[in-house]
Formats: structure tokens, sequence, C-alpha cells
């Protein structure tokens, strides 16, 4: 086998920014505000629009000189509304009673959310369950992680060094790894997994892999149960610790992978959530590597790329090629990586994860 050799050049693609993650989960956060306090802000809103036009056909009828234009009605009833009219009060009786009634209108919508609105947009961290829920509801084709006992969280904490987006689940409102997986700005939710509800709540109908990694066989297997049925699409990785029940899991339920106790490893558990066709993992002086299958793609970046460009810039071994009908093992540098080519690959998680989007 080929060694593998140190990274050397620019990478073939970038990694996501960090501040580009943050910016989106900055939107993303937004947005859920904007969900959640949506009714206040809309019923705001209407009261200043239609209480100015209010204000503007009621001075027209007492002939007042305010409101000239109905600009200066929105005006006005803004001003009422944070009790800054500072105008007399009128000679007409229902013009004097819009003075006192828009005050207590608007002070009545800003004491029901506005303010609350802008506390929770100045402090994200000092959030209850909701606003998990809430946040977990804005993800779309992400991993959804059941269990953070300690292979749950290293399984978490790979899929965040990888860049995936995930939501976890956990029972245990106890578990002492809550705090830095939050700190990660990744919704929890708190309840049981079994439930249909629950899974809901973390988006299992949108996702595209949940990773099931609780310490009982027979609750992983009715959570992969009820996350197909919520989403029959979904990809499904579960934690077995018999290797017989974990390949009869595989083959009766449809299952996409299932590792029993002997192979686990949180690398293993992240990149099969991230879509990547791996092997068992085996640990060569510290590092953790795998084999994975590739084929290359009409756009992927791979294609017209030297297999000996490729192990450089990428750190990885290509110990396989196939080729139609022809199979190489250990392709010479010099091979230019074709369109249907396929290769296999021994690198570490982070790198055929990396491998996998320039491929896509």
């Amino acid at each position: 086998m080929k060694v593998l050799r140190r990274r050397r050049g620019s990478e073939l693609r970038l990694p996501r920014p960090a501040w580009l993650r943050a910016v989106r989960l900055w939107l993303r956060d937004t947005r859920v505000l904007l969900r959640q306090f949506g009714p206040s802000l809309v019923a705001f809103g209407a009261a200043v629009l239609g209480g100015g036009a209010l204000y503007y056909l009621l001075g027209g009828v007492a002939q007042a000189e305010h409101p000239a234009t109905l600009v200066e009605g929105w005006y006005h009833v803004l001003l009422m509304m944070f009790l800054q009219a500072g105008e007399n009060l009128p000679g007409a009786w229902y013009l004097t009673a819009f003075y006192f009634f828009m005050p207590l209108l608007g002070l009545a919508i800003l004491s029901q959310g506005i303010a609350d609105f802008g506390v929770l947009l100045f402090n994200r961290r000092a959030r209850g369950e909701a606003w998990q829920v809430a946040l977990a509801q804005t993800y779309h084709n992400h991993i959804v992680i059941v269990g953070l006992g300690h292979l749950g969280f290293r399984t978490a904490r790979a899929l965040h060094e990888l860049g995936e987006e995930f939501v976890t689940i956990e029972l245990d409102p106890e578990a002492s790894l809550l705090t830095q997986v939050q700190g990660w700005d990744v919704p929890v939710i708190r309840g049981d997994a079994n439930k249909y509800e629950v899974l809901r709540q973390a988006g299992v109908d949108r996702a595209h892999t949940v990773v099931i990694v609780t310490s009982d066989d027979t609750l992983n297997l009715q959570i992969a149960i009820h996350a197909r049925a919520v989403n029959p699409d979904i990809r499904t990785i579960v934690r077995l610790f018999d290797d017989d029940f974990a390949r009869e899991v595989r083959q009766a339920f449809g299952i996409t992978a299932a590792y029993s106790a002997s192979a686990l490893a949180a690398p293993a558990f992240a990149a099969a959530a991230a879509d990547l066709d791996v092997g068992a993992p085996v640990q060569v002086h510290g590092r953790v590597l795998s084999m994975s299958h590739f084929t290359v793609n009409a756009t992927s970046l791979l294609a017209g790329r030297a297999v000996g460009d490729i192990e450089q810039v990428y750190d990885l071994s290509i110990v396989l090629l196939r080729r139609g009908h022809k199979v190489e093992l250990h392709p010479a540098d010099g091979i230019e990586l074709q369109t249907g080519d396929e290769i296999t690959v021994f690198a570490d998680a982070g790198t055929l994860h990396k491998v996998n989007r320039v491929n896509r």
C-alpha cells in the first residue's frame, strides 16, 4: 500500500469558512425569532397602519388641522403608541378617545411580544426547550443524532468538525454533555425519541440521516422503525451490541448501517451519517483511517486530476481504480481520473468527507 503523503499546496476546494457558518446561524436564529414573534409584529404593524388611516379619516370628519395626510396619520399614531404624541387634546370627543385608546393598544402589543423579541435577540443563550424545538424546525436535509452518551457525543463532535448540520435528541435532562453540544449552537431536543412527536420536533421528516446510539438495543431498533415511519427515505445508522443481530437487522429491516459493540467508533458513525460508504475503521499511529468508494461524477473536481496530485493535495491514498472492466490496484501517479471511474480511497473521516464534497 502506498504511504500516505503530507498535504502540499492548496486544496481543490476550501472548507466552509467559520464566519460563513456564523452568518448562516445568525440568519437562521433571526428567522426563528421572526417566526416565533410574527403574530405580535403583524399586530403592531396592523395597529400602526390601521390606526393611522382611522385617525386620518376621523380628522377629516372633525375638520381638524392634523393629520393633513395619511402618512402624517401613521406618524402620529406611532408617536401615540410610544406615549410621545406631544399635542393638545383635540376638540372632538372621538379624537380624544382615540388619543387614549391607541397608547393602551400599543402598550398591550409591546408587552405581549415586542419587548421579549429584543431580549431574546441579544440573549440567544438564555432560551429554553421551546426555543430548541423552534430552531430545529429551521433545519432541512440534516442529520439527527439520538442519544448523547459518550458515543453520541463523540459522533456529534466528529460531525461538527466535518461541518455537517445536525440536531440531537436526549432523554436525560441531566446529561453532562448537553452544555457542550449546545455550545456549538446545535439544537438539543429533550424527550423520548421513541415518540413520533419528538422525532418530528427534531425534523426527522426533513432529515437525510438519523444516527441512533443509545445503550439499549431494543430501543434503538424501535426508534429506527419509528424514524422510517416518519420518513421512509431516511438513512438509519444504528448502534447494536451483538454482531449477528446487527447483520440480521440490516437485512431484515433495511437499516442503512448497524454497528456492533466490537466495531464501535465515532468516526465510523459520523462518516456514515455524512453519506460516506466506509469500511470498518483502523487505527494507525494514532490516526483513525477508513476505506471509502467513490464514483467520479461529471461535475466532480477530481475529474482530469492525476492520482499522484490528488494524493498529495488531500493526504490520502488511492488504493484501487476501476475503469470499465479494468481494475488496477495501486494506480500509477500519472493516471488522470475520468468521469465514471470508481476509486477506493484510504484516509481519515475528515478527508473522506472532503473528497465526497468535491466529487458532487
